[in-house]
């Protein structure tokens, strides 16, 4: 992909991250201070939605990146992303509880879902799971689509199942699954981690979450729980 095209591909991902809404080009020009018109944009709009990484929704003029599109951004053009001061002390504060009953686990996964504003499940044994931040989930403007959140719930009645398959897998790094290989559902993109004793620890999103603050926060999160 030529460098141009790269860089508006990122701008529309780091956009629609933000806001959950389709990107028009107007918007992209002002939010960033693109040195080039809104019709040169569309322009690469059009190049890259003929390659298939972004689309243009039924109901809107702006663009929103497809599965192939991120896959690219994940491979390419994502920079890692730094945790703040506060969310470090957050996560190192978690961190102190008491091992016993798996409590440190859990009280990790429930500030990293707080920050991050996406679910944070735990696979414990072979049997036990965990999660929280899912209010987080069903308010994402994705799952504002009844059809959606019914797909979503589907997903988590079935939770458990979904985690015991996952503990056959071993994730040495976080590992991130998204759309079409998500097994949480396509609409959705995961981070996942093998912990301590091989227990899974991840986070749940849609596809457009921030997936630098998320691998960030699941790094963190396994230095914390192998010290």
């Amino acid at each position: 992909m030529e460098d141009h095209l790269g860089q508006i591909l990122k701008l529309v991902i780091d956009q629609s991250i933000q806001t959950g809404e389709p990107v028009g080009s107007q918007s992209l020009v002002d939010q960033y201070d693109l040195k080039v018109s809104p019709a040169t944009v569309r322009n690469y709009f059009m190049e890259l939605e003929e390659a298939g990484f972004i689309m243009q929704p039924h109901t809107s003029s702006g663009r929103v990146p497809t599965e192939k599109g991120y896959r690219f951004y994940l491979q390419n053009l994502m920079k890692p992303k730094a945790l703040t001061k506060k969310e470090t002390a957050e996560l190192s504060e978690a961190a102190k509880f008491d091992k016993e009953e798996n409590r440190r686990l859990k009280a990790l996964a429930k500030v990293v879902a707080e920050i991050s504003q996406n679910a944070s499940v735990v696979g414990i044994g072979n049997m036990d799971s965990y999660y929280t931040g899912l209010t987080n989930l069903f308010t994402q403007p994705e799952f504002k689509d009844w059809n959606h959140i019914v797909s979503i719930s589907d997903i988590l009645d079935r939770l458990d199942e979904v985690l015991g398959k996952l503990r056959h897998v071993h994730f040495d790094e976080p590992t991130t699954l998204i759309g079409s290989e998500c097994p949480f559902g396509a609409m959705c993109g995961a981070v996942l981690l093998t912990g301590p004793q091989g227990c899974l620890i991840g986070i749940l999103g849609p596809i457009r979450m921030d997936y630098p603050q998320a691998i960030s926060l699941m790094k963190k999160m396994q230095q914390l729980i192998t010290e």
